[in-house]
C-alpha cells in the first residue's frame, strides 16, 4: 500500500486474490450497525459496491419478530423488468430453426441476473428495508406491528412500484396474518417452518450417490434452524461426501 498525491493506493502481493468468504448471520442490532456504516461509508466514498450479495434468510426472517400483518408482493417477470445495457444486447444473442434473436431485457438464467435485481430492489427500498420491507429479488414481504401501520406501509411499497415495476396480482396477498414467504410460514405467532416442504423431505427417496446426497442435505439444510443438533445428525452424510 502506498499514498500517492493524497490518494491510497493498495498494491497486492503478485498472485494474491482478495479474499471472498461466505456471510454469517448477524444480530439485528448488529444489522442495524452494519448498514448504518456502510451507509457513511458510500456516502463518503471510501468504499464501491461490487459482487452484489444476496441476504440470508436467517436475517431476513429475524426482521419479522412482533409483526402481525403483512402484504406478499410477488413481481411479474421480474428480471424481464430490467433493461439490457445498450452496449451488451448483442452479448445476448441466439440462434434458432425460427431466426436470430437478442434480448432487450435481463433472462433468466444469466450467473449475475439474481445479484443484479437483488441491487436493484435493494435501492428501490433502501430508505425502508429492516424497517417494513424485506426483499428477497422478486420477492417482497411488506410487514407491520398492526393494521394502521400497515395501512402507511403498504401505501408507501405501492407507490413505490406504481413508479418503479409490476407485480403480479393472481401471486400477492394482502393483509393477512399469515403468509408462507421464502419456504416459511410466517403468522403473529413467529416464524416456521412450511410443512408441505417438511412433507418433501420425509418422502425423498434414499440418496444413492454423492449427488443425490448433497441434494437431500441443501434441501434439509434449508430448516436447519428448526432442528436442536442438525450438523451432528446430519455428520454421518456429510462424511460420505468428503470420502467422495
Amino acid at each position: 500500500m502506498k499514498f500517492i498525491f493524497g490518494h491510497c493506493s493498495l498494491i497486492p502481493f503478485p498472485g494474491v486474490a482478495p479474499i471472498s468468504i461466505a456471510s454469517y448471520r448477524m444480530a439485528l442490532v448488529e444489522l442495524q450497525e452494519l448498514k448504518k456504516q456502510l451507509e457513511k461509508l458510500l456516502k463518503k466514498g471510501v468504499t464501491v459496491k461490487n459482487k452484489y450479495p444476496l441476504p440470508r434468510i436467517d436475517d431476513l426472517l429475524d426482521q419479522l419478530k412482533g409483526a402481525t400483518t403483512f402484504s406478499n408482493i410477488d413481481l411479474r417477470s421480474g428480471y424481464w423488468q430490467l433493461r439490457i445495457a445498450e452496449n451488451d444486447i448483442l452479448k445476448t444473442d441466439f440462434r434458432t430453426r425460427y431466426g436470430h434473436y437478442e434480448f432487450l431485457v435481463m433472462p433468466f438464467g444469466l450467473t449475475n441476473a439474481p445479484a443484479a435485481f437483488m441491487a436493484l430492489m435493494n435501492h428501490t427500498f433502501q430508505e425502508y428495508l429492516d424497517q417494513f420491507v424485506i426483499v428477497f429479488i422478486d420477492d417482497n414481504l411488506v410487514y407491520s406491528k398492526n393494521r394502521e401501520e400497515h395501512e402507511q406501509h403498504l401505501r408507501i411499497v405501492l407507490q413505490i412500484l406504481k413508479e418503479e415495476l409490476y407485480a403480479k396480482l393472481s401471486k400477492c396477498e394482502f393483509w393477512v396474518n399469515q403468509v408462507i414467504f421464502l419456504g416459511h410460514v410466517t403468522s403473529n405467532d413467529g416464524v416456521m417452518h412450511d410443512p408441505s416442504k417438511v412433507k418433501a423431505i420425509m418422502e425423498w427417496r434414499v440418496p444413492k450417490n454423492a449427488a443425490e446426497v448433497r441434494s437431500f442435505l441443501g434441501l434439509a439444510g434449508y430448516y436447519r434452524r428448526f432442528v436442536d443438533g442438525f450438523s451432528i445428525i446430519t455428520g454421518p452424510l456429510t462424511k460420505l461426501l468428503r470420502k467422495g
